[in-house]
């Protein structure tokens, strides 16, 4: 197996696998799902004089992506055994008087990180009031969208054939031609198990069953890097505990 880094910025990353196939590939992706993140899982309402209702605004606000200090555990691991403490349970308070708007920097909590400072929770009028009290919990995508740390997909690298002749083709100009000729990965994805024709010549472009190109997109909890890793991690651990019950049904 061999990985090659294609383009990398803070948020995102993409790069190469050769020499898998797509069940693992797509167990990759999958395993995005079991990657714990924190987010708000219950709000405590004291003062809301705004126009949302509290429902709206509780939504609102599990929707914005903190960061979990590094010995946080999840409740069903903590030795409080679910009914809730500094070890599995952040606090969150957010108190606010019109005529503002009130944004996520507001949320303060000990040991938990606003990812992204500027996101407006809800505007309040002259005199309105809005004071609350959050619980954030770590929990994954497979139990809610919230939890998610980003977005990984992949496409098939694609592999490019000369051919004497077709019966059907798509044809494209001499510039696109050439980058297809040369393999160039954006233009190839365009016309993935197609064929194309400039000036009577012929490309087969074809998906590969053993090389895939990865994007990861991070929505700003982990690294595009640690999304990664964290989904290999879960993948081994699910292998792990189906080889266990393999052994049990021995």
């Amino acid at each position: 197996m061999e990985i090659k880094k294609l383009s990398k910025s803070e948020e995102k990353l993409s790069f190469l696998i050769k020499g898998i196939n797509y069940s693992i590939a797509n167990a990759i992706r999958r395993s995005v799902l079991e990657i714990p993140t924190l987010a708000i899982d219950t709000v405590e309402f004291y003062k809301n004089d705004s126009a949302l209702y509290d429902e709206i605004l509780a939504h609102r606000l599990g929707l914005i992506p903190l960061k979990a200090p590094k010995t946080f555990t999840s409740r069903e691991k903590c030795s409080c055994k679910g009914k809730g403490c500094m070890k599995c349970t952040a606090l969150l308070k957010l108190k606010a008087q019109g005529p503002k708007t009130v944004y996520s920097s507001e949320l303060k909590g000990k040991g938990v990180e606003v990812v992204y400072k500027d996101m407006p929770v809800v505007i309040l009028a002259k005199d309105q009031e809005l004071e609350l009290v959050a619980e954030a919990t770590l929990g994954t995508g497979r139990q809610h969208a919230k939890h998610t740390p980003g977005l990984l997909w992949f496409n098939a690298v694609p592999i490019v054939k000369e051919i004497k002749q077709a019966e059907k083709a798509v044809k494209v100009s001499p510039q696109e031609f050439e980058k297809i000729k040369k393999n160039d990965l954006k233009t190839c994805q365009d016309y993935l198990n197609e064929i194309v024709e400039s000036d009577n010549k012929f490309l087969k472009i074809e998906a590969s069953d053993t090389d895939f190109i990865f994007f990861i997109e991070s929505f700003g909890q982990l690294s595009p890097e640690e999304i990664f890793l964290e989904a290999i991690n879960s993948m081994n651990e699910n292998l792990e505990d189906l080889a266990k019950a393999l052994k049990k049904e021995k």
